[in-house]
This record gives C-alpha cells, sequence and structure tokens, in this order.
C-alpha cells in the first residue's frame, strides 16, 4: 500500500491534470502564434495528407477541442480514397494549425445522406472559414460558439459561394467585432454580379449570395435551382478560392460565383465547418499564386 505522503502527491496530480484539461475545454486549442509572419506556399501544401488529421485542431460549440462522438474521422476507402468524415452531429470544424496567406485553395467535397437537428429537413449546410482569427469559439462571448471572425465561403444547396462576413469577440472586449469588404451586387439584392454596383459590406450587412442562386431559394432539403453549378447530391465538386491579400476570388467547378475586395482580413487560419450535415473533404492543397 503506498505511503499516504505517495497517495497525497497521486492525487494532487490527477487534480492537476483534470484541471489542465477544464482549462483546455474552456480556451480552446492554442491558436498559431501571431507575432509570426502567415506562411505564403512557395509549393504545394497539402493541408490533408490523407492518413489523419494531424495537421489540424479540432473544435465544437459548448465541446471545446474534444471530440467525444467522433464527428471528425479519416476514412480510408470513399470512392477509391482516403477523405475527411465530418458527421455533422455537432456544430463545429477542423482548424488549421497555421496561419496562411497569400495562396490559390484547391478542395473537393460532396455531400453524405445523413442530417440532423435542428437542421434534419434544411438544405445540407457547411463551408470554409477563411483568415480566422483570435480564439476558436469567439463568434459568442463565451468563446464556445462553433465559429471564429473570418470571411466564409458557404457551402449550401442551392447556394453553394455565398460569401459571409463572420464576427467575433477578442478576449475582455464586449464589442463583436465585424471583418469588412467590398464586392459588386445587383441593384436591390445580394447577389454578387461583376457589373454590378460596388458597396460596402461589414456588420448589419455581412453577406453576397452567389451569382447563380435561384432568388427563390428556400431552405429545405435537397433544394436545387435552374442555374445550380453544384453537382447533386453524392458527386464530387471542386472549389478553389484565390486568396491574393484582400481580394477573394471564388469558384465552384471552374465557374466564378462570387468575389470580395478589400477585405480588412488577409491572412489568418482556415476553418472546414461540421454543421448539421454528413460531409466528405478527399483533398484540400494550398497552392502559390500564379504572378
Amino acid at each position: 500500500m503506498p505511503h499516504r505522503s505517495c497517495q497525497l502527491t497521486l492525487r494532487f496530480h490527477r487534480a492537476l491534470a483534470a484541471f489542465g484539461l477544464a482549462l483546455t475545454a474552456a480556451l480552446g486549442p492554442v491558436p498559431a502564434r501571431a507575432d509570426t509572419p502567415a506562411i505564403t506556399p512557395k509549393e504545394v501544401i497539402p493541408l490533408f495528407n490523407g492518413k489523419d488529421l494531424s495537421g489540424f485542431t479540432t473544435w465544437l460549440a459548448k465541446l471545446g477541442p474534444v471530440d467525444p462522438d467522433r464527428v471528425f474521422t479519416v476514412v480510408h476507402q470513399i470512392d477509391g480514397a482516403p477523405a475527411i468524415r465530418m458527421s455533422g452531429q455537432h456544430y463545429g470544424g477542423i482548424i488549421t494549425r497555421e496561419r496562411y496567406q497569400n495562396y490559390q485553395l484547391v478542395a473537393e467535397f460532396r455531400w453524405g445522406s445523413i442530417t440532423w437537428d435542428p437542421r434534419r429537413n434544411a438544405t445540407r449546410d457547411s463551408g470554409i472559414l477563411f483568415h480566422c482569427q483570435g480564439d476558436p469559439g469567439n463568434n459568442t462571448p463565451d468563446f464556445l460558439a462553433p465559429w471564429m471572425r473570418s470571411i466564409e465561403y458557404q457551402f449550401i444547396e442551392g447556394g453553394t459561394g455565398d460569401i459571409i462576413l463572420v464576427g467575433g469577440y477578442e478576449r475582455g472586449q464586449s464589442e463583436l467585432l465585424f471583418p469588412t469588404m467590398k464586392s459588386r451586387v445587383t441593384p436591390g439584392t445580394r447577389r454578387w454580379n461583376p457589373d454590378g454596383v460596388l458597396g460596402d459590406f461589414g456588420k448589419g450587412k455581412n453577406r453576397t449570395d452567389c451569382r447563380y442562386k435561384d432568388p427563390s431559394w428556400k431552405d429545405l432539403l435537397g433544394f436545387r435551382g435552374p442555374n445550380d453549378l453544384e453537382k447533386p447530391v453524392g458527386e464530387w465538386n471542386r472549389v478553389e478560392v484565390i486568396v491574393d491579400g484582400g481580394h477573394l476570388t471564388y469558384f465552384l467547378n471552374g465557374t466564378q460565383v462570387n468575389e470580395a475586395l478589400e477585405c480588412s482580413l488577409k491572412e489568418g487560419r482556415l476553418l472546414f465547418q461540421t454543421e448539421g450535415a454528413e460531409l466528405f473533404f478527399r483533398r484540400i492543397e494550398l497552392h502559390p499564386l500564379k504572378r
């Protein structure tokens, strides 16, 4: 039987470990250091290595950096190749460990068949958050939200390619900070139009819609518009985003669908969302910009 002093030491270390886990869950994973330069790709950087999620941290609303229900896994055979599976059961995402700037993102995704409450009968919804700033979960004052301050490329049935400016808090501050941008839209709408009127976007006016989104879009599972570029559920889609300073250009399956100019955010981490619908990624790469 251990000596009493040894027992007390063991209890102390167990309590210390439990405190450390609780603190990590409260504060989230340590972000990439803001005092080091963001990475500018000089060659292709595969963010998904085809084996595991070692290039990412995970984050789930209310749960933090733990994943008890295995929302994020790597499946080794989906249409003949490895892929990241996001079950959709909880909201959150996988977040790159590093910050990046000035690159071309190339990613391939497809929807699965499973949906969850509260979006079980709503359009399948997910996306990629660019230029993530601050601590994970900072979209709400308790820092337990699924998202963080960023600029989103939304994946949503009938509207993939929407831009959404996502606000976030800084610790110790009460103001919800929003990114800003300029974009061209058709007058009287928020639909991106390369020949439209240039306007300012930010808090209170925080999105532009995909150019091909149906004006009668409805938030219903399986919705498709007559001009959709997204492929049917179960087929792979190719997403490309050119990130050139404060200029973001969105493509879906080879066609430009949206554009943001003079963005206030120019670098940061990337977050790949899970938001109530099963989703697979089989390719996530950052390419050098072609100058």
